[in-house]
């Protein structure tokens, strides 16, 4: 009896300073990839280019429509990093439906970790993969398969961005 009530706290202790030890050494490993990002989006920043952890890069785009300047943040996906390597750009943009204004990139965006589809909020900057069109989001669209989302217009934009009637040019650049 008293043999087994000593051999149990030792099994227990090793097993704890075995787990300590384990933990430690997994959490200090290099190789070991932090995943950051945005886990509803699926993107992550462990790639060669991500700022150290906890000096994540902000990507940011200036949006010109008319006399009219917006802001948007872009998340670190693929796609948005894509679209900051196709900037200046002018794109004619159309009105659809009364919630986005769409218009046509240069070039297609990569899709790389994206969903086949989403559900963007009013506010969202998007992209339509099959129509290869930009989408300023100031509706409420459902969900709809070739949406990706690529990041979020800053501060009352989408309102401003309803407020402007039919098709408008609009000029992006990385800020």
């Amino acid at each position: 009896m008293t043999v087994t009530a000593r051999a149990r706290p030792t099994a227990t202790g090793l097993a704890l300073a075995v787990s300590i030890t384990l933990g430690a050494c997994a959490s200090a490993s290099p190789e070991a990839p932090s995943p950051t990002g945005n886990p509803t989006t699926g993107d992550r920043t462990d790639s060669p280019e991500a700022a150290p952890a906890g000096e994540e890069t902000i990507m940011r785009i200036g949006i010109r429509i008319g006399d009219q300047q917006f802001t948007a943040t872009l998340d670190h996906s693929a796609a948005s990093k894509d679209l900051l390597a196709q900037l200046p750009v002018t794109i004619e943009m159309i009105d659809h439906g009364g919630v986005e204004k769409t218009g046509p990139l240069p070039g297609p965006l990569s899709l790389e970790g994206q969903p086949e589809g989403a559900d963007p909020e009013i506010g969202d900057l998007g992209y339509y993969a099959p129509g290869n069109d930009l989408v300023l989001y100031y509706g409420d669209q459902s969900y709809f398969p070739g949406i990706v989302v690529l990041g979020r217009l800053d501060d009352i934009a989408a309102e401003r961005i309803a407020a402007l009637d039919g098709a408008v040019t609009a000029t992006l650049e990385a800020r």
